[in-house]
């Protein structure tokens, strides 16, 4: 199987159709669930489900559905270094202690929508693997260039 780090193009048509609210007022919930080397997620993952292949096994510190993330940068602009605008926003980083799994990627995903859509899949470049100890997702800085979800 394979994981490739995008944003989902059913999140990119979504935002067009007003259907994530990333704040400042009353954001929506988004959620970040952990997936293994088995797990096929890219562009066209249009949601999270319950029992999708290659989710991270509840237990050892994970739960099915993942960690809620809180949005840390309200949907904002600024210009990237090559001067292009663009609208960015950005979560804190998330994490799960007591933890003894092995996860790939990641799926992150509007729980506040019925049925769960996709936002943008994480590709971590080979498998990470924690025991007993904290797994955490450190999201780049939040910035025109860098932030985890940006529109140029």
């Amino acid at each position: 199987m394979a994981i490739s780090q995008t944003a989902t193009t059913s999140f990119k048509v979504q935002l067009l159709q007003a259907v994530h609210n990333f704040g400042p007022t009353t954001p929506n919930t988004f959620k970040v669930a952990l997936f293994t080397a088995a797990a096929n997620l890219s562009a066209s993952t249009t949601a999270y489900t319950v029992g999708m292949t290659g989710e991270v096994a509840s237990g050892g510190g994970y739960t099915t559905g993942g960690n809620t993330l809180v949005i840390s940068t309200s949907p904002t602009s600024g210009n990237n270094t090559a001067g292009v605008p663009t609208a960015f926003v950005s979560f804190n980083n998330t994490s799960w202690t007591n933890a003894t799994f092995t996860a790939r990627g990641a799926l992150i995903y509007n729980d506040s929508v019925a049925g769960d859509p996709s936002v943008a899949v994480l590709d971590f470049g080979s498998d990470k693997t924690v025991s007993n100890d904290t797994f955490q997702i450190i999201f780049p800085t939040p910035d025109a260039n860098s932030a985890i979800v940006r529109i140029s």
